[in-house]
């Protein structure tokens, strides 16, 4: 499934869940994979980029809102979470969608509202605690 998320040139704007930092996100070819490069300031970080259909068809069996937790690679993910999901080994690809080492995390941060963008989700716009649910 393609989506119009954009490309180097013109990549799609984006907010954090929070609505406080702004970011971009677009697709491209890396090492033969598509990836979505996320670009936070001077930060990229890069995500597998079946993680949008993966994460979808998880969030529409599970049924309900589920809490983000996102975190960075060093830290632990809370258990049930958007970011958990994103690294565990019984996700569809057995663990990390986060592509750079060392920026592997924050998953449950940068996608969320990617999905929102393209109809996938509703995310919620707290100051934190924020949670997702399948559109």
């Amino acid at each position: 499934m393609a989506h119009n998320i954009g490309n180097k040139e013109n990549p799609m704007a984006l907010k954090t869940p929070p609505q406080t930092s702004d970011y971009t996100m677009h697709q491209d070819v890396k090492d033969g994979k598509n990836v979505l490069v996320c670009t936070v300031g001077k930060t990229v970080l890069l995500y597998d980029y079946r993680c949008i259909a993966d994460l979808h068809a998880m969030l529409t069996a599970h049924g309900g809102w589920m809490e983000l937790g996102s975190a960075d690679e060093q830290k632990l993910a809370k258990d049930g979470t958007v970011e958990a999901w994103g690294r565990s080994e019984h996700n569809p690809v057995g663990g990390w969608y986060g592509l750079k080492k060392g920026l592997r995390g924050r998953f449950g941060m940068y996608i969320p509202p990617l999905m929102e963008a393209l109809g996938l989700a509703e995310v919620t716009h707290e100051a934190k605690g924020n949670k997702m649910r399948a559109k």
